[in-house]
C-alpha cells in the first residue's frame, strides 16, 4: 500500500510514539497516573504535559497560551462558541468545522469569496464584524491564504482573527497577527485524539465543557499525558525539520507534476503547500479510478466529505463545475513518502485513468 493522503492524517512519527510509551505503561512505572492528582506520579504526568505545552507553543507566536483539546474541531468550537460573535466573516473554503460552527453560533455570517486560484483576498468587512476566520492552508487544494493581511484587516475593523492552522502548523511559519489558532496533532505526525487552541493574551473565551476546571477553566476533563506528550514531541520534531520537510515535499511535488502532465491542477501552483496535489481530468470516473488503484491510499476531495456524494464545496467555491469537481483527486505526501512511492503511484493512476478512455 502506498499512502498518499497526508491531508487526512499523517503517519505517527517514531519519535512521537517513543514519547508516548512511558505514559502508557502499567502499574509498575506509574505512567498511567492522573496528571491532576497531587501525588508524585500525578505531578510527573503534569510536568510532562507542561513540557509538551511549551513544545507546541514554540510553533506559535509569542504572547499567548496553549489550551489542549480533544481535536482541532473542538478547538475551533471553543474559539467561536466561546467568543459568542454577533457578526462573523468566514472564508468560503474553510473546513466544515469552521463553517458549521459559525452557522451554529447564532451570529450573522458573511461568506468571504475565493478566486479561481483558491485564494481569499482581503475584502472590506461589514460594520459590526467581530470575528473573522480564514485558514492558513486549505485542506482540499493546499492554497496558502494571506492570513497576516486578514489579521490586520480584522483588527482594523475591531474584530478578532481566528486561523485554522491545522494544515500549516509545523510546515510554515506561525500565522502572523492571529488572536486564535487551532491545531491538530495528527496532521503534523502526532497522535489522533488531541488538538490545541492557542489564545492570544487578553482574549477571553467562555468554556464549552464544564466540570473539573482543567486547562485554566476553559476545558474541563482529565488530560491524556500520552497523547499530549506525543503531540509535543511531534511539534518539536516538526520545528527542527521544517526546512528539511519542505525540501522533501518540493522534490516530490516536482516529480509528481512531471509524471502527470495531462492533468489540470486545482488552485494556485505557487501560493500553495506543495505536499497537496489536487488534480482533475475531464471525464474521469473517480470511483472507478480508486477501485482500479485500490493499493493506493488517496482521496476524492476532502476526506471529511468523502462518501457524502456531494461535490466539494471548496472546488465549487473556486468556480469549478460539479462535473470538474467530481473528476478531481487529491494526492497528499510528506516526510515519509519516497520518490519510488510517487513514481509507482503516478504510473498506476495515469494508466488507470487512460484506460477509462478506451
Amino acid at each position: 500500500m502506498i499512502y498518499l493522503d497526508y491531508q487526512a492524517t499523517t503517519p505517527l512519527a517514531p519519535e512521537a510514539r517513543e514519547a508516548m510509551l512511558p505514559w502508557l505503561s502499567g502499574p509498575e512505572a506509574m505512567g498511567f497516573a492522573n496528571p491532576h492528582s497531587p501525588h508524585r506520579p500525578g505531578r510527573a504526568a503534569a510536568a510532562a504535559i507542561e513540557v509538551a505545552r511549551e513544545q507546541v507553543a514554540a510553533l506559535l507566536p509569542p504572547g499567548g497560551r496553549v489550551v489542549f483539546t480533544g481535536s482541532a474541531t473542538e478547538a475551533i468550537n471553543l474559539a467561536i462558541l466561546g467568543r459568542k460573535p454577533r457578526q462573523a466573516a468566514v472564508s468560503a473554503i474553510e473546513h466544515a468545522a469552521v463553517l458549521d460552527t459559525a452557522a451554529a453560533s447564532g451570529a450573522r455570517v458573511r461568506t468571504l469569496a475565493a478566486d479561481g486560484e483558491g485564494i481569499v483576498a482581503v475584502q472590506p468587512l461589514d460594520p459590526g464584524t467581530d470575528l473573522v476566520a480564514v485558514m492558513q492552508v486549505n485542506n482540499e487544494i493546499g492554497t496558502i491564504q494571506p492570513v497576516a493581511a486578514w489579521a490586520e484587516a480584522a483588527h482594523a475593523a475591531g474584530a478578532l482573527f481566528l486561523c485554522d492552522a491545522v494544515q500549516g502548523a509545523g510546515k510554515l511559519a506561525a500565522p502572523e497577527g492571529a488572536d486564535l489558532v487551532a491545531l491538530s496533532a495528527h496532521k503534523l505526525y502526532g497522535p489522533k485524539g488531541v488538538g490545541a487552541l492557542w489564545i492570544r493574551e487578553g482574549v477571553d473565551l467562555a468554556p464549552l465543557i464544564h466540570g473539573g476546571g482543567q486547562e485554566a477553566g476553559l476545558r474541563s476533563g482529565t488530560l491524556s499525558p500520552a497523547l499530549i506528550a506525543g503531540f509535543g514531541a511531534a511539534a518539536a520534531l516538526a520545528r527542527v525539520r521544517m526546512a528539511e520537510d519542505a525540501a522533501q515535499v518540493e522534490r516530490l511535488w516536482s516529480l509528481a507534476c512531471s509524471l502527470l502532465p495531462d492533468w489540470t491542477l486545482n488552485g494556485s501552483a505557487e501560493r500553495r503547500w506543495h505536499g497537496n496535489l489536487n488534480l482533475r481530468r475531464e471525464g474521469l470516473d473517480v470511483a472507478r479510478l480508486m477501485s482500479d488503484c485500490r493499493d493506493l491510499a488517496f482521496s476524492a476531495g476532502s476526506a471529511c466529505a468523502s462518501g457524502s456524494g456531494r461535490p466539494s464545496h471548496v472546488l465549487r467555491a473556486i468556480g469549478l463545475a460539479d462535473s470538474d469537481a467530481k473528476s478531481s483527486v487529491r494526492l497528499g505526501f510528506g516526510r515519509y513518502t519516497t520518490e519510488k512511492d510517487i513514481e509507482d503511484a503516478c504510473a498506476r493512476i495515469e494508466a488507470a485513468a487512460t484506460a477509462q478512455r478506451y
